[in-house]
């Protein structure tokens, strides 16, 4: 009888001890939750010490992750493994997520700092009255070159200059096929949103002009080709550009003047969100003018923030090649989501274009 009453002691004791471990662990991850948020973004896109700063400010630890692609970050977030409070993805891709409910509607009540985002870059068509996304930064594709490795002899205000046979085995293009096969659309007068096929075969056949004058489809290595002048041409990023000229005082950047594409990357809460509130003050911070300023200035990407290019450097801001006037963006055009059948045709053009290569 005491054998059987010890056991039964034994495990009241036991799951009066659980039950408090389980109590005590709610309060600890209740807690965690509130005081950490995880932002998901592009690599190299914000200043670490505004992190910091954030943290100081608020109490709220930032666990900082990094994607390389729009789709790999879409991905990540369906599968759910990770909480992920605030990302950023671009244009079409927000547009994306809002159709397959992946994104939380923002509380505008807790963006005070919202009032210093230029209205032109609000209320766009892939996000009506930015109910889930907030501008981050914005920018346009075009050509970086080295006019002194070219002798001075172009000024890429035209596509039709990267198919100078001159060029041969001298251009670097960014490995993405809407990049790309938007290339060809544009120089032909076509949609970067093009789902003609028609069109979309015209562009093909031009690119595959372009492929004797292709050196290379490369990713993040352009940077370092062009500041150190083993390549004279490439297509890529604004952003991408100023961060080269940073480095190589001899390169130039311009748009050609058939258009190009304009972009834009915003801050979203996800469904993961873990930390709604949390994610709010965060992007609230971020849309402070000294703070947009500061990662402004580390990145090198064209801020939205009206109220930021007073604090920075009037000759960036002023630059046109990076802050281009509202007549020239006229001429550009910002991605839609075209659907996944659509994008395959754009992926297998691309992947046409880069077997040429070979």
């Amino acid at each position: 009888m005491k054998d059987i009453i010890r056991a039964a002691l034994a495990v009241l004791i036991a799951s009066a001890l659980l039950i408090w471990a389980n109590a005590e662990l709610g309060k600890t991850s209740g807690k965690a939750g509130a005081d950490t948020i995880t932002v998901y973004n592009w690599g190299e896109y914000i200043d670490p010490d505004l992190l910091k700063q954030f943290t100081e400010e608020t109490g709220i630890r930032v666990v900082y992750e990094t994607f390389d692609s729009n789709e790999a970050m879409m991905t990540k977030i369906q599968q759910g493994g990770t909480s992920y409070d605030v990302a950023v993805p671009s244009e079409y891709m927000i547009e994306k997520m809002r159709e397959n409910n992946l994104l939380i509607p923002l509380d505008h009540s807790k963006l005070p700092n919202l009032k210093h985002i230029d209205p032109y870059f609000l209320d766009l068509p892939f996000d009506p009255d930015n109910e889930y996304s907030i501008p981050f930064f914005w920018g346009t594709l075009g050509i970086v070159f080295n006019p002194e490795l070219l002798g001075g002899q172009y000024d890429f205000s035209s596509w039709d200059d990267l198919w100078d046979p001159a060029l041969r085995q001298k251009v670097i293009l960014v490995d993405s096929a809407r990049e790309v096969v938007g290339m060809g659309l544009n120089i032909l007068g076509y949609s970067l949103n093009s789902t003609d096929r028609r069109e979309l075969d015209e562009a093909s056949a031009k690119l595959s002009e372009l492929a004797p004058n292709v050196k290379a489809i490369i990713g993040d290595e352009i940077t370092q080709m062009m500041q150190r002048n083993e390549a004279s041409v490439a297509l890529t990023w604004s952003g991408q550009a100023a961060d080269m000229m940073s480095e190589n005082d001899s390169l130039d950047y311009a748009v050609p003047e058939e258009g190009s594409n304009l972009w834009f990357d915003n801050m979203v809460i996800p469904k993961t969100a873990a930390n709604i509130d949390g994610a709010h003050k965060f992007i609230n911070f971020m849309l402070d003018p000294e703070v947009a300023a500061q990662n402004a200035d580390y990145v090198g990407y064209s801020t939205p923030n009206k109220d930021a290019l007073g604090l920075m450097d009037p000759e960036v801001v002023n630059d046109e090649r990076f802050y281009p006037d509202e007549e020239t963006r006229e001429h550009l055009e910002v991605y839609r989501d075209l659907g996944p059948e659509m994008l395959g045709i754009y992926n297998e053009r691309f992947l046409k274009f880069k077997m040429e290569m070979n």
